[in-house]
This record gives structure tokens, sequence and C-alpha cells, in this order.
């Protein structure tokens, strides 16, 4: 009975944010929150859903830890993209290194748009085979690729601006269910606490070389932040800058409560599996896991959308208008489709966040280099540029699946 007042609750507590965030006037017409939504949805999306299940069958109780160390690197490697807004893109007719490594950097993310386009549609047949009750690698290849399908065809035929339309709903309702999942393990620890059954269960393991690798093919969980970069034509440099350093504390905090909250759940027999939070989440609420399901395909969908968009505009750029725009997308489509059948879902987290590192790393050397310009000698700044690359450069080389 208790559990059905609960999902009574927290339906009413996501309607009412999903009406906020749409309804909104004030919101809907905020440049400052459309500058700070476009990171914030990409560090949310798909992370927000596979952190926890990994992260507990990886480094158990240390969960939390964790993932403050992969936020502050996250935060860390967005400094230098800040820094590449302020002084980097002004700088469009600059030659030698710094454009060489500027452009190699673009190519990289044309990469790891693609892996990550995989990896969101993998990710949305996963929770549609877990509601049914399926687990089947060839089934859900064939709804990733069913998915490819679509978004070529309306890319090459239509432009993907009709799809893009959708992401302002499922970034809204994806923030909304978020809002209600706090909101029900806030209670579900308060309760516990109160009745006096609070305790974690004794999953300490001993972090070795393994899993430190593992946390380290776990970049991808707080990655987006880097979207930022590439809205400058709606909005100046500095709001970008100071939406996206918004974004990254605000995604910290939930990530944080989340994880913080969520570890009572915890337990020694669980999977480590990208849909395990539906498992996790079930004792909580009867209403949670499809909450959590639908609103699964929405981010992963909007967001195959969106990565898919950019890869194809940033190809366009790259070879000056010598492919168009539905040539790229055709391209894509082949690229995404190969990834598709020739990886499994955790290997293709791993690859994602390999590729972003490449493309982290190729950012903070820019910034380095920029900064070593500008000032002319070695500074403090240039150096932590530098360490945060050396850092990039190990996830790239050393990330390894979580299964």
């Amino acid at each position: 009975k208790n559990m059905d007042i609960l999902s009574v609750l927290l339906l009413v507590i996501t309607v009412a944010a999903f009406t906020v965030l749409i309804f909104s006037k004030k919101i809907a017409g905020s440049l400052d929150w459309q500058a700070t939504v476009t990171p914030l949805a990409s560090i949310m999306g798909s992370g927000f859903l596979v952190s926890a299940p990994l992260l507990a069958g990886t480094v158990g109780n240390y969960a939390v830890f964790c993932m403050m160390a992969l936020l502050l690197l996250a935060y860390w490697v967005g400094s230098a993209i800040r820094f590449n807004i302020q002084y980097f893109e002004p700088v469009s007719k600059l030659h030698g290194a710094v454009q060489k490594v500027g452009l190699i950097s673009r190519l990289a993310l044309v990469v790891a748009y693609l892996i990550s386009v995989s990896y969101y549609l993998k990710l949305l047949a996963a929770f549609i085979l877990s509601n049914l009750g399926l687990s089947s690698e060839l089934e859900a290849n064939l709804i990733t690729s069913s998915v490819l399908v679509v978004i070529a065809v309306v890319g090459v035929f239509k432009g993907l601006r009709v799809l893009e339309k959708v992401e302002r709903y499922a970034v809204s309702l994806n923030l909304a269910v978020i809002t209600a999942l706090i909101a029900a393990l806030l209670y579900t620890n308060l309760n516990l606490m109160v009745i006096g059954s609070w305790e974690l269960k004794p999953l300490w393991p001993s972090l070795g070389g393994e899993q430190w690798r593992v946390l380290l093919g776990l970049l991808i969980v707080v990655q987006g932040f880097e979207t930022s970069r590439y809205i400058g034509s709606e909005h100046s440099p500095e709001q970008r800058i100071r939406t996206m350093r918004r974004a990254q504390i605000i995604s910290s905090c939930i990530y944080i409560a989340f994880l913080g909250l969520a570890t009572i759940l915890f337990q020694s027999h669980m999977r480590v599996d990208v849909t395990g939070i539906i498992e996790m989440v079930a004792p909580v609420a009867l209403v949670l896991p499809l909450l959590l399901s639908v609103a699964a395909v929405g981010s992963q969908f909007s967001a195959a959308v969106a990565d898919n968009s950019g890869a194809g505009g940033l190809i366009e750029e790259l070879f000056k208008g010598r492919i168009t725009l539905s040539q790229a997308y055709a391209g894509i489509f082949l690229a995404t489709l190969g990834l598709t059948w020739l990886t499994d879902v955790h290997e293709i987290i791993a690859y994602a966040s390999r590729a972003f590192a490449l493309y982290y790393f190729l950012q903070c050397m820019v910034a380095f280099l920029m900064n070593k310009q500008q000032v002319g000698s070695w500074h403090w700044r240039s150096i932590s540029f530098l360490v945060v690359a050396t850092l990039c450069l190990l996830v790239f080389i050393l990330g390894i699946p979580a299964d």
C-alpha cells in the first residue's frame, strides 16, 4: 500500500516537473537555460542510467567516491575547453601546431560521435528488451539497426531538424524522471533511518588495476559538456563558458546525490549490466521501472539524433562542402551500422569513453599550446592543461569494458 502511494506521488512529481520545464515561458524564453540544458542533457542522458549498476558491480560502496573522481576529471577537462572557447575560437586564421591539433581534435570528435550514436541506440534497445524480459544480442542489434535506418532515411531526404524537435520533450521528461527518482531514493533512505534498518551491504572490494581501468572506461558517463563548444551561432562565448560551468556543477550535484542515495540498494548479486538500474529501483516504487524505461528510450533517441547531426555538420565543415550533409548522413549510417554489429553494449561504452578521451586530450593540448603562446613561458595553467591531457591519454590507452 505504501509503495502504491509512493508511486502516485512520484507520478505527480514527474508530471509537475515536466509541465514546468515544457510550459514555463520564463524557462522556454531564457537563452541562459537553453545554453545550460544542451550540455546538461548530454551529461545526464545515458550516464545517469548506467552509472549506478556498472559502478556498483565494479567498485561496490566506493561508487560515489569514484564518481566524484570522474566528475573532477570532467570539470578539469571542461576548464580546458572553456579556455579554448575564450581564446582559440576567435583566432580563426592562426597557423602552426595549435591549428593542426585543433583540426585533428575535430576529426577525433567525428569518430567519438559515430561511436556514441551506436552506444545510445544500443542502450535504447537494451531498455526496450529489458521491459519485454529479453536480452538477446541479435534482437538488440536488429532494434538498433532499425532505428539507425529511420534516422538515416530522414537525415538524407529531409534533414534531421524534423527529429531534433523531439529533443526538448525528451530532455524535459528525462530531468523530470531524475527528479522523481532522487525524491524516491531520499524517501527510502529516510524511512530506513527512522525504523533503524539503514545499513550498507559489505561491498568494499579491493581496488586493483583492473577496477581502475574499468573506471577509466566509464568516462563516457560524465561526457557531454563539450557540446557548449558547438552552439556558438546562438550564444556568445561568455554565455557558453558560464552555462557549461553551471551544467557541470548541476550534473555533479545530481550524480553525487543519486549515487549517495542509491548505495543503500547495492547488492552482492547485482548484475554488471547497463539496464541494472531497473532491477535496482524496482523495490523502491512500482512505477519507477516504467518511468525510467520511457525516459531512457526518449533520451537515448534524442541523444543519438543530436550526435548524428553533430557528426554530419562536422564532416561537412571538415570537407569544406565537398561532402554534402545528405552524403555525410549516409556515411554515418554505414559506420554506425558496422559498429552496432561488431560490438556489444559494454564494449561500446569503453570505446566511446576512449574516443572522447582522445578528443579531450587533443583539446587540452590546444589549450596548453595556446596558453604557452600567450604567456611565453611555463605557467601554472600550462602545467594544469598538460597534466589533465596526460590523464585523458591514460583513459584512451587503458580504459576497458565493465564486463
